[in-house]
């Protein structure tokens, strides 16, 4: 070999490590035999901890994802691993391989893009509120969108009234990012408090610490209903946002991917999804069934 070739050798290298370094997921998961799959647990209905495993929408879609495995050469016998994971550290592990798959969705963002790859849609999410029943009426009117334009709005909802309350997001969520930025434009001057979980932020409703917790609404809806406790607190109907969330995988394996998006697919077209959704969320809406198809591939 020449001095001139062995000098681009180098460059040559460089130029091919971005497409090798990613680890080939399918082929860690032959070599142990087991899917591991990442999860939040305390996000019902999507992901609950249970004993050594875990439950909910979202990892029942997972164990779809491992029988859609098992049909792939040498995985007839895959075994499942379920591991908890923190929400500040959940991205972090899934980007270092950590896990195969994050079952608990989340927003698909540009930010997060550069760094990780998504599934099809699993669920339209969409930003609600829980507050306590006896929460003054003008409150409510206000959250409800129903208060008279008197002041500063935030999405034709949130005005002056809200000064004299107090009000909780998760910390480092997109919920937090959605209501700072909705502070920041519309010069809106109220407390406003971040939780580590959605839980935390529901017990500080019921407890009279804050007046009112912004999250997911079919989380808020899940975790006042299964508390005997919070029977004093209420989800409002209204949404104040609505976007679709995905589970995150590590980027740059699209073998993997296609196996995840495969399962999620197949079962959209069959309508095997209907009584999975019904079983967390109740029957799903036309709407809701049309976006199936919208989510789904062939």
């Amino acid at each position: 070999m020449n001095r001139k070739a062995m000098l681009w050798l180098p460059l040559i290298a460089a130029l091919l490590l971005p497409s090798l370094a990613p680890a080939q997921t399918l082929d860690r998961i032959r070599a142990s035999g087991t899917l591991t799959l990442g999860y939040l647990p305390d996000q019902p209905p999507f992901s609950s901890a249970e004993g050594e495993g875990a439950s909910g929408y979202a990892i029942d879609l997972c164990q779809k994802v491992a029988e859609q495995l098992r049909t792939l050469p040498g995985l007839a016998t895959l075994k499942v691993r379920f591991v908890p994971l923190a929400p500040d550290k959940a991205l972090d592990v899934v980007q270092e391989a950590g896990v195969d798959l994050l079952c608990s969705p989340m927003v698909e963002t540009l930010k997060r893009r550069q760094n990780l790859a998504f599934s099809l849609p699993v669920y339209t999410a969409g930003i609600g509120v829980v507050l306590r029943k006896n929460a003054p009426l003008s409150l409510v009117k206000v959250l409800k969108g129903e208060a008279e334009q008197t002041g500063p709005t935030w999405r034709a909802t949130l005005n002056r009234g809200l000064a004299a309350h107090r009000f909780a997001v998760q910390g480092g969520t997109l919920v937090e990012e959605w209501a700072q930025e909705r502070l920041r434009l519309l010069k809106v001057q109220i407390t406003l408090e971040t939780v580590a979980s959605p839980a935390e932020g529901v017990e500080h409703v019921a407890s009279g610490k804050v007046d009112a917790f912004f999250s997911n609404q079919m989380i808020l809806r899940s975790l006042v209903a299964r508390d005997t406790a919070n029977t004093n607190l209420m989800v409002l109907d209204r949404r104040f946002e609505f976007e679709p969330v995905s589970m995150a995988m590590a980027r740059g394996d699209e073998d993997f991917r296609l196996q995840v998006d495969t399962a999620l697919s197949q079962l959209y077209r069959s309508g095997a999804i209907v009584p999975l959704y019904t079983r967390y969320f109740g029957a799903p809406s036309e709407l809701d069934q049309t976006l199936f198809k919208v989510y789904s591939r062939r």
